[in-house]
């Protein structure tokens, strides 16, 4: 029977789900019902778990929500590097502002967002149990809330609706409002608390919810973004919430939220699961740290392993000092422990690296300093060529690389592949560090945001909230705390400087940045911007199958 319920399943899969774009073309002669009927309530929870699967891809590779969320921002930039990572100056026009509605990333992130959007809603037309229709509408409220946030509007449909017709567009408050009502329904039909990270829950909702909120102004008016009080009560009110809830505590490990075995994460609120050694629904998890190391750096899939792309500004990582000077070396961890750079356990005996903002000279497991392919030191350099096209002896060193995802080096061994140096065992690539989606330091962070934000501002009460956060991070207090520099996007001494260096590289700092009225603002590699950049382009390809569909201005 099981086989035969999931033929079924992967039947409707391909039936309901294979198309990305909006222009479906159905042709079956089975309603809805009929096809419910037949699949039973577990049928309907395999259809719910492929709704779950969508997450994947857009979540965890490194050219879908990351790229757009921030490359485009002064957390992260993939400069060329000889004929390495230029495929026509796609990565570059993201992090200096200049792209098209041509742009593959912004059509391949809008179809996967609307795959989410699409199945998830199919779910509802095959009689789900209320707990099951309250997942997938939040499902749907994710790529929802995605797709607002880039593009500036959404479609959709009621299921049942016929394919043939274009679905309906929201967008401004009618969109925020959409979003907020269906969260607001579906709360009780959730469960209270998750068994499981991965499952949709009360809180996942909630936090849902505060990002609409915390985010209406600027979603109406992204150049000079407002912020009601009676939204801002909301979110203090539904952190408050979370926060009471006991639920979730801090890890003493930073990085321990991000490693192979995050999955038992106290501060993971939502996240997408991945199984070391399993390659079932693996999303490519790896390309959280295989887009940042040296080719000859991650010596179990040695050689070239790595990509040998993606860095961070330095402007952004002198942000992480409120006082002390930056070296760019070693030394700099003992300012604020989430820069990372100290020995981990499951990962620094195998390989030599050190999780979080790898800069100067890397070392393998054995002490020995690394090289890069042409036999130079292997020593990561903050300054990146202007243009960011690297050319001569040191395009393979440029840039402070990002490595937020300690590697799995637990992977179940393989019969061939790449051989550890150290452990003589060979591995595989499907790793086991499950994506988070939202964190509980978000909700800390977002409620402090909120409470400055407020009518009456609490600045006494977002100070603990933060001070709170850096004590349990090993960092030194504040002693006061303002919202943002509007001249200098990296000034440390500032709430969102805050969210930066607890949430760097968590697909959330360009959403921060125009929030905090300062996505415009020149940083490094940008020499200059437009308003009409704080929102996406709708991509053409998508124009041309949804006449409701409306390009933004300056496109």
């Amino acid at each position: 029977m099981l086989n035969k319920i999931a033929t079924i399943f992967f039947s409707l899969v391909l039936l309901f789900s294979a198309c990305t774009k909006l222009n479906e073309n159905l042709g079956n002669n089975f309603t809805n019902a009929q096809t419910s009927t037949g699949l039973g309530s577990a049928g309907t929870g395999l259809i719910l778990q492929g709704a779950y699967v969508d997450l994947g891809t857009p979540f965890t590779g490194q050219d879908r929500l990351f790229s757009l969320e921030e490359n485009s921002t002064d957390e992260s930039l993939v400069p060329t590097r000889g004929g390495d990572w230029d495929d026509n100056g796609v990565w570059r026009v993201v992090h200096n502002h200049t792209w098209t509605a041509d742009h593959d990333q912004l059509l391949q992130t809008f179809n996967l967002l609307n795959k989410l959007n699409f199945d998830a809603t199919n779910v509802l037309g095959f009689n789900p149990s209320a707990g099951q229709a309250a997942q997938a509408r939040f499902l749907r409220a994710v790529s929802l809330y995605y797709l607002l946030d880039l593009y500036g509007q959404f479609p959709f449909r009621n299921p049942g609706d016929n394919l043939l017709n274009a679905p309906k567009v929201y967008s401004g408050d009618s969109a925020v409002d959409f979003i907020v009502s269906e969260l607001t329904t579906i709360l009780p039909d959730l469960q209270d608390s998750a068994v499981t990270m991965s499952v949709a829950d009360r809180d996942d909702a909630r936090v849902l919810l505060m990002k609409c909120y915390l985010n209406r102004g600027a979603f109406n008016n992204r150049t000079n973004p407002t912020f009601a009080d009676a939204d801002m009560q909301q979110v203090i009110t539904l952190g408050n919430t979370i926060i009471n809830s006991g639920h979730y505590s801090y890890m003493k490990n930073y990085f321990d939220n991000f490693s192979a075995s995050n999955s038992n994460s106290t501060e993971g609120i939502f996240a997408y699961p991945n199984t070391s050694g399993v390659s079932t629904n693996n999303s490519g998890v790896d390309a959280e740290w295989m887009k940042t190391f040296h080719y000859n750096e991650y010596d179990a899939q040695a050689p070239n392993a790595g990509w040998n792309g993606f860095s961070t500004i330095s402007d952004f990582y002198k942000s992480f000092s409120v006082s002390s000077e930056i070296q760019f070396n070693a030394n700099d961890t003992l300012i604020d422990t989430r820069l990372g750079g100290r020995k981990y356990a499951a990962v620094t005996p195998y390989s030599g690296i050190k999780p979080g903002f790898l800069v100067g000279q890397q070392y393998d497991q054995f002490g020995n300093a690394l090289q890069d392919r042409k036999g130079n030191p292997l020593s990561f350099t903050p300054a990146i060529a202007d243009n960011m096209i690297e050319t001569g002896s040191n395009l393979e060193v440029t840039g402070i690389r990002i490595d937020k995802y300690p590697p799995d080096f637990s992977d179940k061994p393989i019969a061939t592949g790449p051989k550890d140096k150290n452990s003589g065992k060979f591995y595989s690539s499907n790793s086991g560090n499950w994506e988070m989606i939202f964190r509980y330091p978000d909700v800390v962070l977002m409620v402090a945001e909120a409470k400055l934000r407020a009518a009456a501002p609490d600045a006494g009460g977002a100070l603990a909230l933060v001070n709170a956060l850096r004590t349990a991070r090993g960092n030194s207090t504040l002693t006061s705390l303002t919202l943002v520099d509007k001249s200098n996007a990296d000034d440390p001494n500032t709430l969102l400087a805050e969210r930066g260096r607890e949430l760097w590289c968590e697909k959330v700092r360009r959403t921060d940045l125009i929030r905090f009225g300062v996505f415009n603002v020149l940083w490094q590699y940008k020499p200059s911007d437009d308003a009409k950049y704080l929102v996406y382009p709708v991509p053409n390809q998508s124009l041309s199958v949804n006449p409701n569909l409306k390009q933004n201005p300056g496109y």
